[in-house]
Formats: C-alpha cells, sequence, structure tokens
C-alpha cells in the first residue's frame, strides 16, 4: 500500500467529485428542464423525425403502469431482435472470420444478458460473434438497456418530486433523448480519446502472427455440431493441440468500449476484456475507464437533489455511496497487498503481495480499485481475474453485487436501487420516534414499504435460489474449476452477477452450457424486470401522495445522522441476506488458506 497508490485514490475520488454537478446539470437539461440543450440545432430535427416515426405524442405523458408496460415492451422486442441476429450472423454481412450460428441457448442467454445491462458473457467474443453482431446485436443494447435504467430512475425521482399527480413523464421521450443528448455524444468523444490512447477501430480481418515456438494447449473437446463433449460422470473432455500461430483480434473496438464503460454494460469486445492491451492500453485509459464507470451515476444523485429541491439529500445520498465505496477499495487492496497467506509460508520474495491474474501495467491497487469500481457499478468490465483473488479480495465484489448495485450502480439502476434502502431507512426513523415515516414532505406508508421490500426479496430469492439448485445439482458442479468454499464462492458469484445485472465472472466456473445459460439468463431477467415493476409502483403511489409540512418530529434525510442511518439499513439488510452463504464461502476460504490449504 505504497504513498502513490493513495495519491491516485484520492485524485480518483475527487475528481469524481468534480464531475457529479456539471453531469447533474446537464442530466436536468436533458430529463427535465424544457428539454433544452446545446446540442438542439443538431439533434431537435432527429428527435422530432423520431417521434413521428414511432407515433408518439412527446408531451404526453403515462402514469406508473403504462410506463413501465412501455419499457417491458421495448425490452422484449429488443431481446427477440438481438437473438435473431445472433442465431443468423452466419447469413449476415459482416462477418469476415465466417463465424457460424451462435447455439440456441448461448443466444438466448446473451440477447437477455444485453437486454437487461448485464452484458454476462459464456463465450469469448473475438471467436463467436461478427463484427455485426458486435454492432448491431451487443451495441444496440448497450445504449438502450443504460437509456432505460437512466428512464426508470428519472421516474422514480419524478415520482418523489411530483405530488397529487398519476403522471411520472414518457417512456419513448427518456429514451429517446437519452440516447440522443447524452449517451451517443458524450461516447463519441469518448471513443476518440481512447484511440487516442492507442485502442483499435477498424474493419480488418484478424491478423496471424506465426508463433517461433510452437507450443501444446489442452481444450475442451468439440462435437460435429460444436457442442463440448462430457465425459459419463458429467466432466467436461479435454483433448491436447499443437499452436502454430496467433491470432490478433481486430474491428471497431474502441466505440465498444466507450459505450460498455459509460452505460455500465461491461461486456468485453475480448475475452480478456479490461486486462487487454487493445481494450485499455495505457494507465490514463486505464483511469479514465473507471471514471467513466461511475459518472453517470454520480450526477444522477446530484439530479436527485435538484429535483427535490433538496441538494443536501442528494449530496447525503453519494457520501453515504461513496462510504461503501471506500470500504470495498480498502478492503479488497488490503486483502491483495497481503498476498496469498501460503505463499508468505514461502519465503518474503514471493509475499509481496497477490499478482495471481493481474496486468503488470496495472498492479495491485489498479487492480482492486477496478475490481470495486466495476462491481459496484454493476459494470462488469474487469481489468483482472477476479477468480485470483484472495478469498477476502474477493469478498468485496461479491458482496457489492449483493447489496442490488447501489454503491453508484449502474447508470440509473444504482440511484432506484439506493432509494429503495432510502425509503425503508425513513421508514425505520418513523418506527424510532413513534410517528408516521415522512420523506422530503411525504407519508411513508405500508404500500411503499411492501413494494420496496419487494423489491430486495426477489433479489435475495433469485440469487439464493439459483446459487443452492446449481451447487447440489450435477449441471451445477459440473462446471466449476474448484472444489470446496473456491468451488462454491465461482457458483455464488455467477447468480450474484447474473442477478445484481453485473455481468462480471469468477471465470474459473465453466458457464457455457444449456442449464447454466438458461438459469443464468432467467436469473438476469428476474434481477432487472421483476425488480423494476415494484420500484415503478412505489414511484406511482408517491406521486400521488400530497405534500405535508415539516414538523418537530420529521427525520431530516441529510447530515451525518441521516447518512449512518442509511449506511446501516444497507448493511444490516445485506448481512442478513447474505452474510451465511458468504461465510460458507469465501470467508471459509479465508481460514483454511490461513491453514496451509488449497482448492
Amino acid at each position: 500500500m505504497q504513498p502513490s497508490d493513495w495519491l491516485q485514490l484520492a485524485v480518483y475520488v475527487v475528481t469524481l467529485a468534480a464531475i457529479t454537478k456539471p453531469m447533474g446539470l446537464y442530466l436536468m437539461q436533458v430529463l427535465d428542464a424544457g428539454g433544452r440543450t446545446w446540442l438542439d440545432p443538431v439533434l431537435k430535427p432527429l428527435e422530432r423525425l423520431t417521434y413521428r416515426l414511432m407515433g408518439v405524442r412527446p408531451d404526453g405523458e403515462q402514469d406508473w403502469r403504462r410506463y413501465t408496460g412501455s419499457m417491458l415492451l421495448f425490452s422484449l422486442v429488443g431481446l427477440l431482435f438481438t437473438y435473431a441476429i445472433l442465431r443468423l450472423q452466419h447469413l449476415l454481412p459482416l462477418n469476415p472470420q465466417g463465424f457460424g450460428p451462435v447455439s440456441p441457448d448461448l443466444a438466448f442467454n446473451t440477447a437477455v444478458s444485453f437486454t437487461t445491462n448485464t452484458n454476462w458473457q459464456s463465450y469469448s467474443g473475438e471467436s463467436t460473434m461478427s463484427y455485426l453482431s458486435q454492432m448491431v446485436a451487443l451495441a444496440f443494447h448497450n445504449f438502450v438497456s443504460a437509456a432505460t435504467g437512466i428512464a426508470i430512475a428519472a421516474a422514480l425521482v419524478r415520482g418523489i418530486a411530483r405530488h397529487s399527480t398519476k403522471l411520472l413523464g414518457n417512456f419513448w421521450v427518456d429514451l429517446v433523448r437519452i440516447t440522443y443528448y447524452l449517451l451517443l455524444p458524450i461516447c463519441l468523444v469518448f471513443a476518440v480519446i481512447l484511440v487516442s490512447q492507442g485502442m483499435i477501430q477498424n474493419f480488418r480481418p484478424y491478423t496471424k502472427a506465426s508463433l517461433v515456438e510452437p507450443m501444446k494447449i489442452s481444450v475442451e473437446k468439440k462435437n460435429d455440431k460444436g457442442a463440448t463433449i462430457k465425459s459419463p460422470d458429467g466432466k467436461t473432455v479435454m483433448e491436447e493441440q499443437t499452436v502454430t500461430e496467433q491470432v490478433i483480434p481486430q474491428g471497431p473496438m474502441a466505440s465498444q468500449v466507450a459505450i460498455k464503460m459509460l452505460g455500465t454494460n461491461g461486456g468485453g469486445y475480448v475475452n480478456a476484456n479490461a486486462a487487454h492491451p487493445f481494450e485499455n492500453p495505457t494507465p490514463l485509459s486505464n483511469f479514465l475507464q473507471m471514471l467513466s464507470i461511475f459518472a453517470i451515476g454520480s450526477g444522477l444523485t446530484w439530479y436527485l437533489g435538484r429535483m427535490t429541491k433538496n441538494q443536501a439529500h442528494g449530496w447525503s445520498v453519494w457520501a453515504a455511496m461513496m462510504a461503501l465505496f471506500l470500504g470495498g477499495v480498502l478492503l479488497c487492496w488490503w486483502a491483495e497487498a497481503a498476498g496469498n497467506p501460503i505463499h508468505h509460508q514461502l519465503g518474503a520474495a514471493v509475499a509481496d503481495g497477490n499478482m495471481e491474474g493481474k496486468e503488470v501495467r496495472f498492479g495491485i491497487f489498479n487492480s482492486a480499485l477496478f475490481a470495486t469500481v466495476t462491481t459496484d457499478a454493476s459494470c462488469g468490465a474487469v481489468n483482472a481475474m477476479h477468480d485470483s483473488f484472495t478469498a477476502l479480495g474477493g469478498f468485496v465484489p461479491l458482496f457489492n453485487m449483493q447489496l442490488g448495485e447501489i454503491i453508484i450502480g449502474g447508470v440509473g439502476a444504482g440511484l432506484y436501487g439506493m432509494l429503495v434502502f432510502v425509503v425503508l431507512a425513513v421508514f425505520i426513523a418513523g418506527l424510532m420516534v413513534g410517528r408516521t415515516p415522512e420523506y422530503l414532505g411525504k407519508k411513508i406508508q405500508s404500500y411503499e414499504v411492501k413494494m420496496a421490500m419487494l423489491a430486495l426479496l426477489v433479489l435475495c430469492f433469485t440469487l439464493l435460489g439459483f446459487a443452492a439448485w446449481a451447487s447440489v445439482s450435477a449441471w451445477g458442479l459440473a462446471g466449476r474449476n474448484n472444489e470446496g468454499p473456491h468451488g462454491l464462492s465461482e457458483i455464488l458469484y455467477a447468480f450474484s452477477s447474473a442477478v445484481g445485472n453485473n455481468g462480471s465472472a469468477f471465470a474459473g466456473l465453466s458457464a457455457n452450457t444449456p442449464w447454466y445459460n438458461t438459469t443464468l439468463g432467467i436469473a438476469m431477467l428476474f434481477g432487472r424486470f421483476l425488480m423494476i415493476v415494484p420500484i415503478m409502483a412505489m414511484a406511482g403511489s408517491l406521486a400521488q401522495k400530497k405534500l405535508v409540512p415539516a414538523s418537530a418530529g420529521t427525520f431530516p434525510v441529510s447530515g451525518v445522522t441521516f447518512i449512518v442511518l442509511l449506511l446501516g439499513t444497507v448493511l444490516l439488510i445485506g448481512a442478513l441476506n447474505f452474510l451465511p452463504v458468504l461465510t460458507l464461502g469465501p470467508v471459509v476460504e479465508h481460514f483454511l488458506t490461513a491453514q496451509g490449504k488449497l482448492f
């Protein structure tokens, strides 16, 4: 834990705080300030044309049911569109490598993954997806799934800010304006910056380079249809191959990476994701990518304060998120810097931290920081392999996802997830003083609490239910790369990532099987949409309430007391739901590793 690392952490937090207000101001202009931005002269005609083609009246607002229904319909159509592209990619253009169709279960998993802003990948992008699939089927969702999350957050904030109305805005208008005025312009600029750092952006066929020394590798054996062959006991059959050349991927990478980071999508153009030198060529690109993951989510907290006319509340929510973020960074960084206890027993020369699975270019601190940022923000991009982290280092990204990706969180999803905990914190405060809870002038009653709890129960039951099923099933156990508690962590991480719509993986799990592809796909759908519906119902209820004047018993939703209560609510609920299974996974692994046991 070097002084230079502390300096990098300070620069990151200060830079994030500095861009939060400008981003929040621009979000106001895009979402709720009469629709006037500096891009109007260029984009306004295109916006009007889009509404005309869609048959949308931009001044026609929707109640929560119509808003949610529009979102679900749009997501369903997008899912089917992506599934069709992946299944038919061998018949479509921009496929210079001649890749065949994606298998039905993998196409389902991938279509669901990108529709839900998860971007879980059970495949290697550079050896599976054509340029058309990458740009049209996948990048399309990188924009619209991110825009959908921001739209839902805006609708919930409107429900909190408005009173005596059923209207929460118009989903189609929010979707169009967020895509045109926010995501596309920022990504255009960001992609150019990434190209300046050495990231590729082309349409060339892949480059092949002959190896100086051929090498032998062990790979999964496939049948004539491309499916992995299994032995009678359910284990993957491996075969030895001699490699004489290296294939170097090419393609439109910078444009994909820009939106995958800003939209907290995370799906890598290549399998190594942000650890690949093409996807993350320099320390500056690494810093900018981490900053871009948090940028929009951080700005939304300022947007919350501005909309509710209580800027201190917005900053208090931001401060609570930052406290959780810093706690995770410090624990993960400490665990990785301390290294593997077994290595310590081998001598000081190998006891200088855990560098397994990490890029030397980034080192331990930037790997731990990136891992914490990406799992705080439901991004899922990685610049190190989380499966190679120490037990406590891996505990941090696991717990981040299990909290519901609320620490800044995915674009939009982080804010509306945290606001669920805000409602519960206010409710708890009301119980403590024996008064009907109030939140920004509105009484929090049983309906709002039920909807908040339903959203959290969906997360808990889906995650733990699927993980428990996989951990006692032949199809689930067959995919593990490790036995014991680390094997459990691999399974738990996969379903935490799916339900939390994160997309990162422990990488030790062989998840490209029909059972895993299907169950993970269902978990992603539940984690995204079954959580959004009760949140939107809560937004509709709050919008209809009348304002009540503040009184001596009103609990303030800003300041140190509120931040501490909010943090306590988040950690208590997270601990009650997930600490038992985390104890059986990374916590047990930590103590057994200290005794010299490996898995």
